[in-house]
């Protein structure tokens, strides 16, 4: 079994015995070195140089996760290596089990259709910005959708311009002409055809996506499947999600229905109709939704960002895929992979009890401030007191600031931050902002990376396959 050995402030020695002690079962033996500052979080790589004399008899060393520092370099001089642990060590049990199960969500098999709804009222070029948006966001496919009464004078020009950036493309209109003159365009997909509008296909190379001639209609769906099924094409069917509470629960059994019938039909599912439609937060809503998508073995979706509560709907539902299909590919539940979905509420947002924190209180003997959440409030302590209290206005006068500007405003954002987190729910840290997950915009591909095993590659889909 592997021996690992912990390095700590004199602060967290106890707390960090606590919680090695309760990982089960035992994934490795362990040791615990305090070497000689108060808070974990100031070590540095210089410092441990300084005062972890060799040879070392373990195989590897776990630092605080907020260490600075070149880890490499001491990995060197040891010839062991050197890690960082989590930034809480109280999440230690969950480091090590991910440890032990790479946790790989860079593999999906639904796309993204993206719709940009006002197409016909942009220019090209910013159609094609909004486009590297949506790219950026997570979406495969960029849909121009039309405008009732409306003319999409430069449609053709718009299409070729975003294929020349490499997008595949889709044109959702519910005018036909302007459905054939997308297709004839070259573009990807075109939404969407029903047995009137059949023809259009026989026209162009474009993958339609079929829709019944009435909502609710199968029979109609079924028979324009049918058809080109036997002409050997391309297609994406949809019998359309509707909104609560207008008969959501009637077009899933129809989805169900599709898929009973024809079991390797590629379905797209356009769910913006439950997204932009119900004002509750989307994250989850994505999450249910591409949870579905999972089990039906949809090809795709269709999603917008339009209304203001929904405009990260594409990120979300980005994760969602991911997280979804691989929760359905380890026959699990879609939990302990990833966070990134829970923007409001986190999984355990106290890393400490208020008697953990009264512990570590007692032993200050300095006079700046730590601020933690527990279960019961913010606190706040030094050297001169410890003071509890659910929100920052009741705290603030009981802190006896001196007459420092700066150092006002740090402790007014800081209090800031932890009244959020205990009133959400969220772990707070301090120094650092709240984790949103999804809700707040990121590096795309810092997110996505990640999310993948080690030695693994982001993996893109292909065309959606009859």
């Amino acid at each position: 079994m592997e021996h690992i050995l912990f390095l700590t402030g004199r602060l967290a020695e106890k707390a960090l015995h606590r919680v090695l002690q309760s990982i089960e079962p035992p994934l490795f033996t362990w040791q615990v070195r305090e070497i000689g500052v108060q808070v974990a979080a100031l070590m540095t790589a210089e410092l441990i140089r300084r005062r972890l004399p060799p040879p070392l008899q373990v195989d590897r060393v776990i630092v605080p996760g907020r260490c600075r520092g070149d880890l490499q370099s001491l990995s060197g001089q040891f010839g062991i290596p050197f890690e960082r642990g989590p930034e809480d060590l109280k999440d230690l049990p969950q480091f090590f089990n991910r440890k032990a199960k790479p946790v790989d969500l860079s593999a999906f098999d639904i796309d993204i259709f993206a719709e940009i709804v006002d197409a016909p009222r942009l220019t090209v070029d910013e159609i094609c910005a909004r486009a590297r948006e949506f790219r950026d966001e997570g979406a495969d496919v960029i849909d121009l959708g039309g405008l009732p009464e409306t003319p999409f004078a430069h449609l053709e020009e718009a299409v070729g311009a975003l294929q020349a950036e490499g997008f595949r493309v889709s044109v959702d209109s519910m005018d036909s002409e302007e459905l054939l003159r997308g297709g004839r365009a070259g573009a990807d997909f075109l939404l969407s055809l029903n047995l009137d509008t059949l023809w259009i296909a026989d026209e162009v190379g474009s993958t339609p996506v079929l829709v019944s001639r009435e909502p609710g209609d199968d029979t109609s769906l079924f028979e324009a499947i049918d058809r080109l099924e036997r002409a050997g094409r391309r297609y994406l069917a949809d019998p359309i999600l509707d909104p609560l509470p207008f008969g959501l629960l009637a077009s899933l059994c129809r989805y169900q229905r599709l898929r009973e019938r024809y079991p390797a039909a590629p379905i797209l599912v356009g769910i913006g109709n439950l997204t932009e439609l119900t004002e509750a937060d989307t994250s989850g809503i994505n999450a249910l939704l591409l949870g579905i998508c999972a089990e039906l073995h949809a090809s795709a979706i269709l999603t917008t960002q339009v209304s203001n509560h929904a405009r990260r709907a594409i990120r979300e539902a980005d994760v969602a895929r991911r997280l979804m299909f691989a929760a359905r590919e380890q026959r699990t539940l879609p939990k302990g992979f990833t966070d990134q979905l829970m923007t409001v509420h986190a999984r355990q947002p106290y890393s400490d009890t208020p008697e953990e924190i009264a512990e570590i209180a007692a032993q200050i003997r300095d006079p700046n401030f730590r601020v933690q959440v527990a279960s019961d409030g913010i606190h706040v302590y030094n050297r001169d007191g410890h003071h509890v209290e659910s929100g920052a206005f009741a705290l603030w006068p009981r802190l006896q600031l001196e007459q420092d500007g700066s150092h006002a405003f740090y402790m007014g954002v800081e209090l800031a931050h932890a009244e959020s987190a205990f009133r959400l729910g969220k772990r707070y840290v301090q120094d650092q902002d709240l984790d949103w997950g999804c809700a707040v915009p990121r590096g795309a591909a810092e997110d996505l990376e990640s999310w993948c095993a080690p030695g693994t590659t982001m993996k893109r889909p292909s065309d959606p396959q009859p």
